[in-house]
C-alpha cells in the first residue's frame, strides 16, 4: 500500500504519448514526451511501439529516466510508438497494473494507454467476468481492453465507438495497432488530450507541453467524444454523432496541468497568475511581501502580487532533487518530510508580515507544518490565501482524492481551517473567480461544487458516494 503520510495535494492518474513517424525514432521521442508528462505520474513508466508487424514493450515501475536507457530505446525500433506514465488511484500499485497493456482482438494486437477513472468499472468488469473474461490486472484499462476484444465492428473505430457508449466516466485514450495510431476522448472531455506536428507526422498528448520539448507544436485539443486516427495517410477526425458540452476537469488549470502547456486555447500559467490577481480583489491584504508555496503556488503569487503593489520574494526554497525514491519518514518524524522538500529562507521572514499563496489545501498537513516553521524563522504575520475554491467533495474520475472525512474543507469552515493552521487571516477564491481566472467555461468542479457530469450515485450506488467503490 502507498504510504500517505507526506500527501497533500491532488495526484492525477496518468499521461499519455503516442506518435507516428517514418523517418524519427519514435521510441526517443516518446521517451522525451514522456518525460515532460512526469510530473502526471512517477509510479510506473512504459512505451510500446510497433514495426508494422509485431508489437515491442517495456515497461517497470519507476520514473522514465529509472526505466530506460539508450538501449532499451534502440531495441524498441519502429514506426508508433504510444506511451505511459502513471500514478495509481485505482488499482495497486505494481508492474502488473503498468501501462501500456497490450493484447490480442480480430483486429490484430493492439496497444492501449489510458488516463482517468471510469464510474462504471465494477459493474463492466463483473459483466465481463459472466461472460468469461480472465483479468490479469486491477486497472479500468483492462476492463476496456477486454470490451475492444470481444467488439464485432467492421471495423476498429466502430468497436471503439460501441464500446465507448458502455463507458461512463472519464478516459482519454491512446490505442496502437500495427500500422495506425488512434485518440479517444470521453464525451465530457473529462480528461485532456491533443493533437501535435512535428514536420509531417502527428502526435498525441496529454498535455501540449510534451510537443515542444520534442520540438513540435500543438495543433488542437481533441475534441470531447471525438475519435482521431492516424495513418500513413495523415489524420482522419471520427466526431461523435450527439455532442456534449466539454467537462474538462477544472484542476488541470489550477495544478495538474505543467504551466507551459495550453488547453482550451489558454496558457495555464496566465491563468494561475490571472488567479491571483483575482484572489486579491477577493481577499485583498497588508503585508511586506508576497511568499509563494514553490512552485505550483508561484504563479499565482506574482499575480497576487502584482495586483496588490506588494513585492513578491522568495521565502521558501524547495529542493528539486527530491523525489519518489526519497526515504519516507516514520510518523513520528513528519516534520523531515516537508523539510527535505522545502527550506525557509529566515533571513527574509523574519520580522516581517508575509502573504503566503498557494494553489490548494487538501488534508492542511503541509501548510500546517510550513506555517509552523515560518513563525519559528520569526515571521510576523502569516496571510493565508488559496487560488481556488476549498476542495469538499471526492473525485471519481482519475484523481487520488482523499475521503471526505481526510478533506479538511468538508469538516471545517474557512474561519477554522485558519486557526487550525495557525493563519492570522485566510482567504479561499471563489468558483466564480476561478473559472473567471480560466477565460473558458465547460468544467468539471466535482470535487469542489459535488456537482459531477455522471450521475456517480446511480451508477455504482452508495458506495460510490462513500469512496469505497472508486479507491
Amino acid at each position: 500500500m502507498r504510504s500517505r503520510i507526506l500527501k497533500d495535494h491532488l495526484k492525477e492518474e496518468c499521461g499519455v504519448f503516442g506518435i507516428m513517424s517514418a523517418e524519427a525514432r519514435v521510441s526517443t521521442l516518446t521517451y522525451y514526451g514522456l518525460f515532460a508528462l512526469q510530473h502526471r505520474g512517477q509510479e510506473s513508466a512504459g512505451i510500446a511501439v510497433s514495426d508494422g508487424r509485431e508489437i515491442f514493450l517495456h515497461k517497470a515501475m519507476g520514473l522514465v529516466g529509472e526505466v530506460f536507457d539508450d538501449a532499451t530505446l534502440k531495441r524498441l525500433g519502429g514506426e508508433i510508438a504510444c506511451g505511459h506514465v502513471r500514478y495509481s488511484t485505482s488499482g495497486d500499485s505494481n508492474v502488473i497494473n503498468a501501462q501500456p497493456l497490450v493484447f490480442k482482438t480480430r483486429y490484430g494486437t493492439i496497444a492501449l494507454c489510458h488516463n482517468g477513472n471510469l464510474a462504471n468499472s465494477i459493474f463492466l468488469r463483473n459483466d465481463l467476468k459472466e461472460h468469461g473474461a480472465i483479468f490479469q490486472t486491477t486497472v479500468d484499462t483492462e476492463v476496456i481492453a477486454a470490451m475492444l476484444a470481444r467488439g464485432n465492428g467492421e471495423d476498429l473505430v466502430t468497436t471503439i465507438r460501441e464500446v465507448s457508449r458502455e463507458l461512463k466516466g472519464a478516459y482519454a485514450l491512446i490505442i496502437m495497432t500495427s500500422d495506425k495510431l488512434i485518440g479517444i476522448r470521453d464525451p465530457y472531455g473529462i480528461r485532456p488530450l491533443c493533437i501535435g506536428k512535428i514536420g509531417d507526422d502527428f502526435m498525441l498528448s496529454s498535455e501540449s507541453c510534451a510537443f515542444e520539448t520534442v520540438g513540435g507544436t500543438l495543433i488542437r485539443d481533441v475534441y470531447p467524444g471525438e475519435i482521431v486516427e492516424i495513418d500513413r495517410s495523415g489524420i482522419t477526425s471520427h466526431l461523435p454523432y450527439g455532442k456534449r458540452e466539454e467537462r474538462l476537469c477544472i484542476f488541470e488549470f489550477i495544478y495538474f496541468g505543467r504551466p507551459d502547456s495550453i488547453m482550451k486555447d489558454q496558457s495555464l500559467y496566465m491563468s494561475r497568475k490571472t488567479a491571483g490577481k483575482i484572489l486579491f480583489r477577493e481577499f485583498p491584504a497588508s503585508a511586506d511581501f508576497v511568499c509563494s508555496v514553490p512552485d505550483s503556488g508561484t504563479p499565482s503569487a506574482i499575480g497576487f502580487s502584482e495586483a496588490s503593489g506588494i513585492p513578491f520574494l522568495e521565502g521558501l526554497v524547495k529542493n528539486r532533487y527530491v523525489g519518489r525514491t526519497f526515504i519516507k519518514p516514520s510518523q513520528n518524524q513528519r516534520e523531515i518530510g516537508v523539510s527535505l522538500k522545502l527550506n525557509v529562507l529566515e533571513e527574509v521572514v523574519r520580522g516581517r508580515s508575509i502573504v503566503l499563496v498557494d494553489d490548494s489545501i487538501v488534508r492542511g498537513t503541509t501548510v500546517k507544518r510550513l506555517i509552523s516553521r515560518l513563525r519559528v524563522a520569526g515571521a510576523k504575520e502569516i496571510h493565508l490565501r488559496i487560488s481556488a475554491p476549498p476542495v469538499v467533495w471526492p473525485c471519481y474520475f482519475g484523481i487520488d482524492t482523499p475521503s471526505r472525512e481526510e478533506l479538511l474543507g468538508a469538516r471545517y469552515s474557512t474561519d477554522e481551517i485558519g486557526k487550525l493552521v495557525d493563519a492570522d487571516s485566510i482567504g479561499y477564491l471563489s468558483l466564480e473567480g476561478l473559472v473567471e481566472a480560466t477565460g473558458r467555461s465547460g468544467f468539471c468542479t466535482g470535487c469542489l461544487s459535488g456537482e459531477y457530469p455522471v450521475d456517480v450515485d446511480e451508477i455504482n450506488g452508495k458506495l460510490a458516494l462513500e469512496g469505497r467503490a472508486m479507491r
